[in-house]
């Protein structure tokens, strides 16, 4: 495959820009109108194994630029529903994009590993590390995929790990490929690389084709120069590649949300205190947001961190570092701290309540971690659910995207409603879970008219304390002293 790079980069490059060398050399010009036919008239083509979150966004990221994509996966149900257009996540503009380029002939889907890798000189990994018992992450699929290029791959290939894995993984699925090749008796050149991702559920599509940065780690001048030309499209505008070792690659994935995760339990842990002394951790936050070395974001105080990055991150990174003998203890810190805020509202639940909630009924607006998903992975909800289930409390919920993903895991033992007003029906209260755009300018007047009681325990602190109680609701939220 030829590989495009920047036109400025080549011989005859600039040429073609001047017109007057046009007419003055026939020869010549006729050379340099091949040679940029020749460069973009052969798309780029890579192969993306994995069609979860991280590989469909990637994929169709890439597809959608114009490079020529080709999606493998294991689970034949799923490949046949992506075919048939059927999205398996929830994610804004993904299903519309997907459809566009699966229309246009750049994203298609396959099982077949051997086939993709016809004609491919890229390939990524995007399959799950799931958090073995230990708190390590699993990495049986990621060396799978490895071991399947070895066995396969008949040309030279780069495989670029974007799953996120611990420090030491890339020495892993070389030696796992290399093991298949020498299996086959056979010496194919190829380079391993790592380029994490840093997409943000709800706003990935953006995320991955305006990016902060693109980090990539790898020790090959031919594997770098891949990189530049497969990047190019998201760089033109300033994007910048910040090309590192492997291993500093892949400690950046961990290290990023590591950091966030600390910012949100920090701030849970001040607004904890807040409470106690009588402070307003919404005034708390602007203060210290305005300093530009800390800044405004991560520091909403809530009720914890969930998905399926940050919980599992941290876990990992704490694992990887009792392996080199070293305890890092802000991180353990930062996991307890997250741990406990998930039981925040249920415990001011059984305060109000004195304790007594069986037969209550309560409402809950918000069942996915965070807004713009359907991802349930280390909700907040589960874990307040949970609990007031086991107290004796019914459950009404009722949540945009999520509630098919809610009942896979609870099944029956709490109501779903059609809307959020439904929710509220003979409630005693409502917890507010997730802060999705729909829930902040309610009608107040419909809420008391619906519930038993109109009291509000507000998880996100979205609304402002004077206005609940000019609407005639008690208000609780997190880190302010309501009761002062």
């Amino acid at each position: 495959m030829f590989v495009a790079g920047s036109l400025a980069d080549k011989p005859f490059g600039p040429v073609w820009l001047n017109l007057d060398n046009v007419f003055y050399d026939y020869q010549r010009t006729l050379v340099i109108f091949v040679y940029i036919f020749i460069v973009y008239s052969q798309s780029m083509k890579v192969v993306i194994v994995g069609s979860g979150y991280v590989g469909l966004v990637t994929g169709t990221c890439f597809a959608e630029v114009g490079i020529e994509v080709t999606c493998v996966d294991v689970d034949t149900k799923k490949i046949e529903n992506l075919k048939n257009g059927i999205i398996p996540i929830y994610e804004p503009g993904l299903e519309e994009m997907v459809h566009r380029n699966m229309k246009k002939g750049r994203l298609q889907f396959t099982t077949n590993i051997s086939g993709a890798l016809e004609d491919c000189e890229v390939l990524f990994t995007a399959v799950g590390t799931p958090q073995d018992k230990d708190g390590s992450a699993d990495l049986q699929y990621v060396l799978n995929v490895a071991r399947e290029c070895g066995k396969h791959m008949k040309d030279y290939l780069l495989v670029v790990t974007k799953s996120t894995v611990p420090v030491g993984t890339a020495q892993k699925v070389r030696l796992a490929l290399q093991e298949e090749l020498d299996k086959r008796g056979i010496n194919i050149p190829f380079d391993v690389a790592s380029n994490p991702e840093f997409l943000k559920e709800g706003a990935a599509i953006d995320d991955f084709l305006k990016p902060d940065r693109i980090v990539v780690g790898l020790d090959s001048p031919r594997a770098e120069e891949l990189i530049k030309s497969l990047y190019k499209p998201f760089t033109l505008n300033g994007h910048p590649i910040i090309f590192m070792d492997i291993t500093s690659a892949e400690m950046t994935k961990y290290a990023a949300n590591s950091m966030l995760a600390t910012k949100i339990s920090f701030m849970n842990d001040i607004a904890n205190l807040c409470e106690i002394v009588g402070a307003d951790i919404n005034k708390v936050r602007l203060g210290i947001g305005s300093d530009s070395r800390i800044g405004n974001k991560f520091i909403y105080p809530g009720i914890g961190y969930g998905g399926s990055c940050f919980p599992k991150d941290v876990k990992a990174l704490i694992h990887t570092a009792e392996d080199f003998k070293y305890e890092l203890r802000v991180l353990k810190a930062v996991e307890s701290v997250n741990l406990d805020q998930k039981s925040v509202l249920y415990n001011k639940i059984m305060k109000y309540y004195n304790g007594e909630i069986a037969g209550k009924t309560i409402a809950i607006w918000g069942l996915s971690f965070k807004p713009q998903t359907d991802d349930m992975r280390e909700a907040p909800s589960l874990v307040i659910i949970n609990k007031l289930l086991e107290s004796g409390a019914k459950v009404n919920a009722y949540d945009p995207v999520a509630m098919t993903e809610s009942r896979h895991i609870l099944g029956d033992s709490i109501t779903y409603a059609e809307d959020q007003y439904e929710a509220l029906i003979d409630a005693d209260c409502l917890l507010l879970v997730t802060e999705w755009p729909e829930f902040k300018v309610p009608n107040f007047n419909i809420m008391r008219k619906l519930m038993n009681k109109p009291v509000i325990f507000d998880g996100r602190n979205i609304y402002e304390r004077a206005a609940m109680k000019t609407n005639g609701f008690d208000y609780f939220c997190i880190g302010i002293d309501t009761t002062r």
